[in-house]
């Protein structure tokens, strides 16, 4: 019984990466192009005749297969007419139904991607989406979007959509493309709340990129279009001079009453801070009191687009004492925020954090009593907190950073020893595994990734802060001394730029450097 159920998992083993044999495809392929065996002709509008094998079509296209197999016909149907196809797509398609090798440029992208749809042959239809996703650029985004949307091609548009939001800025001077869109479309785009403008005035200058393109037609829509546009938050002598003043304003009555509502707030925000008692940019001030009483509203002309990054600012010591106090920085609006979930399971300093995908790690540190082991996770998504596998031993100081989608945890302090041992973390199984050893101990160092393999800089050995670095190469699991630095540095920060590694600022015995 053992013996029989081993050879059937070998079978299974055997067959299970492979979907086709290449060599067979190959000689179908050879009979289709010499006419043999074939048992259907495909006939096209330009008076092409195709011959091709009827059940491989059929395995690749439904709509090979209703047309092959239905039960309307009085005999079987091996001469049909193809509408609306030319001999050139055909011809590529057939090459991918029977080799499975599409040749995709951007010419020809589009016209197979609607071939594709048309017949039903779900593969070429995804590699095209693909090939449209991962050339997506300033200029052709939109047009992409569009196309998309009319093909329902789901993920394809939801790809361009964020890109989009994502890359406006570039967008908004380099595409042609947003010029033809209608009143609705371009009303979508710059009224998302996730798009991705340092200021409104981007917007601005957008709206009338798009009017000046058909004046005639479109001034009319300015009023439409500055709804579209959080005029609270453009600065007060930009909006005086380039907006209340612009002809396409002055002129409407329509706009009047948005202009003194904007006049207000900025001459209320302008009084705020101004004043004695404040301090700091405008962005700080953008939400106000209500006549009711305790309660906080954003006027709609001042709400601020929802960040494309945050900085996270996770516990560390304060007033002599470990916190679990979190906030978040604001890119677009500098500002910082308190954020309310913090780790219900106290506070914790010196520790390493990591990201990977909206996850954040944090991992090790001290309470101020215990040196930790213990690795927390925050789902920024969700916003709740989880434990997963401690790691091998207790780290604080310690290095931390993400290579490949894995977490490496380097050197810290134990409560006794600084330390030279290192491990990963692999997310998807919640495991940590010792790697390689360190060459030196170290904590308070600093790690950064750089061409696939880790550099750390730095740090503290127990006597005297260092300068040494290494770098660990993943594949090979080694560690190397490369060259030290020019100072002694510990709490040095470490960071890959430009395709070099940066060392910046740092602890030495005697000053800060």
């Amino acid at each position: 019984m053992g013996e029989s159920n081993a050879i059937v998992a070998q079978t299974v083993a055997v067959g299970s990466g492979r979907c086709m044999s290449i060599q067979a495809m190959q000689a179908l392929f050879e009979l289709k192009e010499n006419n043999q065996l074939c048992d259907a002709t495909i006939v096209l509008d330009d008076g092409a005749e195709i011959p091709v094998h009827r059940a491989i079509l059929c395995a690749c296209s439904s709509y090979f297969r209703a047309l092959f197999t239905t039960i309307l016909h009085s005999r079987d149907k091996n001469r049909v007419h193809l509408p609306g196809v030319t001999s050139e797509m055909l011809q590529k398609l057939l090459v991918y139904v029977y080799l499975r090798k599409l040749d995709i440029t951007e010419e020809n992208v589009y016209s197979l991607l609607i071939t594709a749809d048309y017949l039903s042959i779900l593969g070429v239809l995804e590699l095209c989406c693909k090939y449209l996703e991962n050339n997506l650029s300033p200029k052709n985004c939109i047009g992409v979007l569009r196309f998309a949307r009319n093909h329902f091609c789901r993920d394809l548009a939801n790809s361009a959509w964020r890109y989009i939001m994502r890359n406006f800025t570039q967008i908004s001077t380099e595409s042609n493309e947003i010029l033809s869109l209608s009143l609705t479309e371009i009303q979508e785009i710059i009224n998302a709340d996730d798009l991705n403008v340092k200021s409104e005035e981007t917007v601005w200058e957008t709206i009338l990129r798009w009017i000046d393109y058909d004046t005639s037609a479109r001034k009319k829509h300015i009023v439409a279009l500055m709804k579209c546009i959080r005029l609270g938050l453009l600065d007060t002598q930009f909006f005086l001079e380039r907006v209340k003043e612009h002809p396409y304003v002055s002129s409407s009555e329509e706009s009047r009453p948005m202009i003194i509502e904007t006049l207000k707030f900025l001459y209320d925000l302008e009084m705020i801070t101004h004043s004695p008692n404040s301090s700091g940019s405008a962005s700080h001030f953008l939400i106000i009191w209500s006549p009711r009483d305790g309660e906080v509203v954003t006027p709609e002309i001042a709400r601020p687009r929802v960040p494309h990054e945050i900085l996270f600012a996770i516990g560390g010591w304060s007033g002599g004492s470990p916190t679990n106090f979190i906030e978040t920085y604001d890119t677009r609006a500098d500002r910082w925020v308190k954020v309310e979930e913090v780790d219900p399971t106290g506070p914790r300093a010196y520790h390493g954090t990591a990201v990977v995908g909206f996850k954040i790690y944090v991992i090790g540190g001290f309470d101020g009593m215990d040196y930790f082991n213990s690795c927390r996770c925050l789902d920024a998504v969700a916003k709740c907190w989880k434990e997963i596998a401690p790691m091998h031993a207790r780290r604080c100081y310690v290095s931390t950073t993400v290579l490949d989608e894995m977490i490496y945890a380097m050197g810290g302090y134990d409560g006794h020893h600084r330390q030279n041992t290192a491990e990963k973390y692999d997310h998807k199984t919640n495991q940590w595994s010792l790697i390689a050893p360190m060459n030196m101990q170290r904590s308070d160092a600093s790690a950064c990734t750089l061409n696939g393999k880790i550099y750390i800089t730095g740090g503290f050995n127990g006597q005297e802060c260092m300068h040494s670095a290494e770098v660990y190469d993943p594949e090979i699991n080694q560690w190397s001394l490369i060259s030290p630095m020019r100072s002694r540095r510990s709490g040095v920060s470490c960071i890959a730029y430009h395709g070099q590694q940066c060392g910046l600022e740092g602890f030495c015995i005697t000053a800060w450097i």
